[in-house]
């Protein structure tokens, strides 16, 4: 082979593993784990994980720790674990395992298990010490429970003792207590008991009478929930859920098979608001309105005696179960805001059957000082039941008070006379006549009845008295009064968007061409006097005395003189 011929092809080769090494190569997503949801979970129950990350594949095994749990391929950046229940507390790794054994991808710290609180059963154990918050609210813990009896036996009434601790920073208003539990029966007041209010580091007791509702052979143990409603000063409504274990007598309910328990619905009456409304669209301060609540029972008993206590409060019951007007405590509600007018806070609202509906209104007033925001109402109905227990239902509604600007437009010089298809001058005034700050957006002028120019602009902010001005220009197309639209637009207290829509009328008047003295030259100047000689002067005095015009000729109707023809002298033949 010719040197030549080899040179050649050793550069040829030189060129193809350059190409072959300039070319790119593909690079996939490194496996690795971005986030666990959720990074904490307690081991009472059996809970799903949600493990984000990158490079999944189908067949990846997850581990907590050193325990491989079950786990769920769903994309290539998704994988769901089961955690177990009873997995043991603790502060774990999660690691993904690719189905080769090849390749892991861990998050230290990815997932932390707890054990639930454990909740008191001391019998004897002493209120908890208050302790201080960073921020004040009322808390209700439970100091302790107890029973009169050693433990649960069918077909025995039993006497549940429940101490209330008020552990927060703030008095608890309208407490409430609700008991519920499928193999306990509440006798008495159905499971729900009227606490009153709990001051900040005081307790309250209460009793609740109960009952088994079926046999509980092979049971050790029975659960009641207990439920506590309560509200802040603020109208901020909280609820603390406990779980009871109450023993069971060995034996109770004979030898025979234990009888599953049958769940029983709590009978009691329940008054609702399913709805309510304002006749006013917005309400600002000062305002007068008028609420209308429909009010529904949506118990299976019947409500007697209803009151209802706009602001909260409470009725206590005579002997015979009715409430009177002498046990109504409706003073101490929140009134800062809206305060009733016309009449009192408390209206008897009668009986209501189970699944009866009735609308109810209230007047109120907006006090002048409120700030613009949502206010919670609380509205209190006291009753007595079938049963003769007194009832206090709390409910709270919510109301939106606004700070809407307040705002006039107005000429600030008067408007020149105005002609149809001449171009005229609108000096706008736009003015604040409220008592705040406020920010608007764009004002605009419109009208049908001609073309305006320069007739929009960015307002902006205006101090309390403060103006803005608008100079248009408006060239109208008819005659008459001709009516100006004059939008603001804003945007709410809530952020939401809102116009101001007001209306100026001006007069347009038709347009005359000025008429033209003819005595005047084109430029219009002076008029160009006119010589007249004594004969004409005589003659127009004679006719004055024939009853003829007799008016000074004008520049116009003076005969003019021919001009003199130029005579252009003829050449001579011969003649330079």
């Amino acid at each position: 082979m010719k040197p030549r011929k080899r040179i050649f092809i050793a550069i040829l080769l030189i060129l193809i593993c350059l190409v072959a090494l300039a070319k790119p190569t593909p690079v996939s997503a490194a496996l690795g784990i971005a986030s666990v949801t959720p990074n904490l979970v307690v081991n009472d129950i059996l809970n799903e994980i949600t493990i984000s990350g990158s490079d999944f594949t189908a067949g990846m095994q997850v581990s907590l720790g050193a325990t491989v749990v079950t786990s769920t391929f769903v994309d290539a950046n998704t994988l769901e674990a089961i955690v177990p229940p009873g997995f043991a507390p603790g502060i774990y790794t999660v690691t993904v395992t690719s189905a080769d054994m090849l390749n892991t991808a861990s998050l230290p710290g990815g997932l932390t298990v707890v054990i639930p609180t454990p909740i008191p059963t001391a019998t004897t154990a002493p209120p908890p010490t208050a302790t201080t918050v960073p921020f004040a609210r009322p808390q209700i813990v439970l100091a302790w429970y107890s029973m009169n009896v050693s433990a649960v036996r069918f077909g025995q009434e039993f006497d549940l003792s429940i101490r209330l601790y008020n552990g927060g920073g703030l008095k608890a208003y309208s407490v409430q207590v609700n008991f519920t539990s499928t193999d306990l029966l509440m006798l008495r007041n159905g499971g729900v008991a009227a606490m009153g209010n709990i001051d900040y580091d005081s307790s309250l007791d209460l009793t609740q009478t109960m009952t088994a509702a079926a046999p509980l052979a092979g049971r050790s143990m029975v659960s009641v929930d207990m439920n506590v409603t309560y509200y802040h000063n603020d109208g901020a409504a909280y609820v603390e859920k406990f779980i009871l274990n109450l023993p069971v007598a060995a034996g109770s309910g004979g030898s025979g098979p234990a009888t599953t328990p049958t769940p029983r619905g709590i009978y009691r009456s329940q008054l609702v608001i399913t709805g309510y409304s304002s006749d006013l669209e917005t309400l600002q301060p000062g305002d007068h309105f008028k609420l209308s609540l429909t009010v529904s029972n949506n118990g299976n008993l019947a409500a007697k005696g209803v009151t209802m206590i706009v602001g909260g409060g409470s009725a206590s019951g005579s002997s015979g179960g009715t409430p009177q007007s002498g046990g109504i405590s409706a003073g101490s509600g929140e009134f800062s805001t809206f305060a009733p007018v016309g009449s009192s806070n408390v209206q008897s609202l009668g009986d209501f059957d189970p699944g009866a509906s009735r609308g109810v209104t209230q007047q109120l007033v907006v006090n002048v000082s409120a700030s613009p925001g949502a206010y919670p109402v609380r509205i209190t109905f006291s009753y007595t039941d079938e049963r003769g227990n007194s009832m206090n239902d709390e409910q709270v509604v919510t109301l939106l008070v606004y700070r809407l600007p307040q705002v006039e437009v107005s000429f600030y010089q008067p408007v020149e006379m105005l002609f149809v298809g001449q171009p005229g001058l609108l000096p706008l005034q736009l003015f604040n006549l409220g008592r705040q700050f406020i920010t608007l957006g764009n004002l605009t002028v419109e009208t049908d009845g001609g073309m305006i120019e320069n007739g929009q602009a960015l307002v902006g902010g205006l101090d309390m008295g403060g103006f803005f001005t608008l100079d248009s220009t408006f060239t109208p197309g008819m005659s008459g009064p001709v009516e100006l639209t004059i939008t603001i637009e804003y945007y709410d207290d809530f952020n939401q968007p809102r116009t101001i829509t007001q209306t100026l009328t001006v007069q347009v008047e038709e347009y005359f061409e000025p008429e033209i003295d003819p005595n005047l030259p084109p430029d219009g100047g002076e008029p160009i006097p006119v010589t007249e000689t004594f004969w004409q002067k005589l003659w127009r005095f004679i006719l004055g005395l024939l009853g003829l015009d007799s008016s000074v000729p004008s520049q116009d109707n003076i005969p003019v003189e021919p001009m003199p023809e130029e005579i252009i002298p003829m050449p001579v033949p011969g003649k330079g």
